[in-house]
């Protein structure tokens, strides 16, 4: 006699489907860059221009709450799952968009529209290379570090444990994906501190609001 599987979650489904839309659009929003407003003053202060970002880290911000808030609700193991499954995704989307950017256009294209698509979604193997090896180290440094801070403080201060672990893995991701896309191919040094600056930020202020917002919606899809 055969044992029926144990049925997912609806919590568990639902942010399983999101994380990988988000791990695939990422890639795409990554290529505007996004000046922050107001805390781009902050440049001057340390030596630096305007503080801009690429506007993927919205994503990336999004796969670490979502990651985080499977953490708190259906522990660590299954949060690692999730971002090893995210793989899948991730690179079966550079494995298409090297095989639509091979095939040649329709004839009544507009070039233009050609040229953009191919700016667009076109990348060099260190970039792709980068984007595989910071996604799969930063998200699960910040799986751990979420499931480490938990062990301490139990489910208090859910709000300093996701960012916590957001800001050090979000830096993380920055060193990773710059020095393995860029190093050698110009100076890194400012693109580092900016990146890194603007994300610590952005973590500092998204991450604790959404994080309770997805704990909550969590515990209310699994009543």
């Amino acid at each position: 006699m055969t044992t029926a599987p144990a049925p997912i979650s609806r919590s568990l489904f639902l942010f399983s489907i999101f994380y990988g839309g988000m791990v695939c659009i990422a890639g795409v929003l990554g290529n505007k860059q996004v000046t922050l407003g107001p805390i781009s003053d902050l440049g001057p202060a340390v030596g630096l221009g305007p503080l801009a970002v690429e506007a993927g880290i919205f994503a990336f911000l999004l796969l670490v709450t979502i990651s985080s808030a499977v953490a708190e609700l259906h522990g660590r193991t299954v949060a690692t799952r999730l971002v090893q499954f995210g793989f899948l995704p991730l690179i079966a989307s550079i494995g298409l968009s090297i095989v639509v950017l091979s095939v040649p256009a329709a004839g009544d294209m507009d070039p233009a529209r050609v040229d953009a698509f191919a700016m667009m979604m076109g990348g060099t193997p260190r970039i792709w290379l980068g984007g595989i090896i910071a996604y799969g180290i930063s998200q699960t440094l910040n799986v751990t570090l979420f499931a480490m801070l938990k062990g301490r403080e139990g489910s208090r201060m859910l709000w300093l444990r996701a960012a916590a672990a957001s800001i050090l893995s979000q830096i993380v991701d920055t060193l990773l994906f710059v020095t393995i896309a860029f190093y050698g191919v110009f100076p890194i040094g400012e693109l580092l501190l900016g990146q890194m600056l603007a994300k610590v930020v952005l973590s500092a202020l998204l991450v604790p609001p959404v994080i309770y917002m997805l704990v909550a919606l969590g515990r209310r899809l699994d009543r």
